[in-house]
């Protein structure tokens, strides 16, 4: 077991200047491991205290933070409130950077004025279309100023969005179109990657999409009967008041991953961004001011979560339309004046192996962050060292919590590839064969703002909440994790304990991947797993074959026409570490796949 072995600590500026020292100040609370019991002792007053640090707005204010505590399958947040959290983006100056890019080279800054002004055609060009409220409209396209315009202007319009990575094969997106019943798609004509031009709306159309908005970059692609260009979606502007609604009303789409073929839908409300900006404030110490990065998409629930951590805080967004692992990428934070800055372990490992911040001035850079797969340490110890010396964020979670259930934060030693405490609002236990433990299956102590309630094709309490057992007379919620506390208040990870995995900080279950490379002649069986390479860091996809009676299968070739299924149906991104060949596989009584002994043999 690994010991909690600080590489940073904090100084006393820095624990000066945090978000979370101000609000242990306010309380009156003498240190972190206060505030955090404080905070899920009493989870009506600490939500009550953080909507009034982030200035949350309301047309109608809540009557009580929240009712029906003891139930968390029914629990209401903010009940009898009226709102829409997209106004809360823009209660600070107008002044202000909101966003910060980069156009023909150079970067450019966005206020939040301006911001305004595009969502408000996107408003109007919503209306003006004859979509109503609740119409949802799903964006397929990656993080650009116009997919975060086009983002908000659909939430303040009162509609929802349907989020859809821009990596994703034209199945999938049809996958996704299908589940959510969606018809229009906000997408733009081509991506360009490092020199490649990449076809997008051209997987739209594949995907059976009946209705195209397309951003135009230049890649002279003609468009369907019916289909408009953005330009002309667009609508004057203007000023329209924020459709307000229900806390609990519908604003985002996003999906994750269960254990059977189709992906879980996860719907997110007005009081999911609440989360998303709690931890940006307090575990990420984002101030007003602050310019944050991330690498991500709208398919990506950190793509929404920049959104609002973002703007809610005060701070702006910066985004980099091209590959984050070149060096064009790494320029781009310093010039920015990024100082809080979101990875992915495989993102850093690229950076260290090519030595792409050889000469490179991150001095801006105050707070790392790493999410999506599991932290190697010495890449992150490299990083925090890269960067100046700073502290680096772990944080895990999940769509279906708006945010994280454990990270760190800046008023604590910073481990690589550890976590120093649960977030705020929530508490876990580990659990191993139904007994507490200090290496098992991460269980969470509910209710949570930010924690689903419902799935749109799945049954939630089966998935979260079937069959767990309780601690001090409170039902646990499921999560799937596989954690150890390794003393002084900090935890490892060691992946997922169920079918699921993070490749290239997307996840993905092992059924989607295994129906798509079952196509492959000679295959009679596969099982997915993924596997953590000796050290840590980014989980591994290994494929466990079983071949068609008589049929003699090369792994070589195996392995490249899979990867070919990969590429062209499911997502180009996760890449094949392995391909195992055997003549059986493993299973349970009831002739289930038994992964996890497929893993634990493949790792001896």
């Amino acid at each position: 077991m690994s010991r909690p072995n600080p590489h940073w600590r904090p100084d006393d500026a820095t624990v000066a200047y945090a978000n979370v020292t101000a609000l242990m100040h306010r309380l009156e609370l003498p240190d972190y491991p206060a505030l955090h019991r404080w905070s899920v002792e009493d989870r009506a007053g600490f939500w009550s205290a953080v909507i009034d640090e982030l200035g949350i707005v309301f047309e109608r204010p809540p009557e009580t933070t929240v009712s029906g505590l003891h139930n968390p399958e029914t629990v209401r947040w903010l009940p009898g409130a009226r709102m829409n959290i997209a106004e809360s983006c823009f209660a600070h100056p107008g002044n202000t950077p909101a966003i910060i890019t980069r156009i023909d080279g150079a970067v450019h800054t966005i206020s939040r004025e301006d911001l305004h002004r595009r969502v408000m055609q996107v408003v109007d060009g919503y209306r003006t279309a004859g979509f109503e409220p609740g119409h949802r409209i799903a964006i397929a396209m990656p993080m650009t100023v116009e997919a975060v315009v086009a983002y908000l202007g659909i939430v303040w319009a009162g509609g929802t969005v349907v989020s859809i990575a821009d990596s994703f094969a034209a199945e999938e997106i049809e996958t996704r179109l299908r589940i959510t019943g969606t018809t229009t798609v906000i997408t733009q004509d081509r991506i360009v990657r490092g020199g490649k031009e990449l076809p997008m709306y051209e997987k739209v159309i594949e995907a059976g999409a009946g209705h195209a908005i397309v951003v135009d970059t230049g890649g002279a692609i003609p468009l369907r009967r019916g289909d408009v260009a953005w330009g002309s979606f667009l609508g004057a502007g203007g000023t329209f008041a924020p459709v307000a609604g229900d806390p609990e009303t519908v604003t985002n789409i996003l999906f994750s991953s269960g254990t059977t073929g189709d992906p879980k839908a996860i719907p997110w409300t007005h009081l999911t961004p609440i989360k998303s900006a709690m931890d940006g404030r307090y575990h990420h110490d984002i101030h007003a001011g602050d310019v944050v990065a991330w690498p991500t998409n709208l398919g990506w629930m950190m793509g929404p979560w920049l959104i609002y951590s973002s703007l809610i805080n005060g701070a702006a967004m910066a985004l980099y339309d091209d590959v984050p692992t070149s060096v064009g990428f790494v320029r781009f934070v310093a010039d920015a004046g990024v100082t809080m800055l979101g990875t992915v372990p495989s993102l850093v490992a690229a950076w260290r192996a090519g030595d792409a911040l050889d000469g490179v001035d991150w001095s801006s850079v105050r707070v790392l962050s790493s999410t999506g797969e599991a932290s190697n340490a010495g890449d992150t110890a490299w990083l925090m060292d890269a960067a100046g010396g700073v502290p680096m964020i772990d944080y895990c979670g999940g769509t279906e919590l708006g945010g994280g259930y454990i990270a760190s934060t800046v008023v604590q030693p910073s481990v690589p590839a550890m976590f120093s405490t649960p977030t705020l609002g929530m508490d876990l236990v580990l659990m191993d064969e139904g007994e507490l433990a200090t290496s098992g299956e991460v269980f969470l102590v509910p209710p949570s703002i930010g924690m689903s309630q419902r799935l749109l094709n799945r049954d939630h309490h089966e998935a979260y909440y079937a069959s767990t057992p309780t601690w001090k007379g409170t039902r646990l919620r499921r999560h799937g994790d596989h954690l150890e506390d390794v003393g002084d208040g900090y935890h490892q990870a060691h992946g997922r304990t169920d079918d699921t995995m993070n490749l290239g900080g997307i996840k993905v279950s092992s059924a989607e991947i295994e129906r798509v490379v079952q196509r492959v002649d000679g295959v009679a069986e596969v099982a997915a797993i993924a596997v953590e390479p000796d050290g840590g860091g980014p989980s591994r996809l290994v494929l466990v074959v079983v071949a068609v009676d008589g049929v003699q299968l090369d792994p070589d070739g195996l392995r490249s026409a899979m990867q070919h299924e990969i590429r062209t149906h499911l997502n180009p991104l996760f890449k094949i570490h392995e391909v195992e060949i055997r003549t059986s596989l493993p299973r349970t009584a009831s002739a289930k796949v038994m992964r996890r002994t497929l893993r634990g043999e493949y790792l001896g």
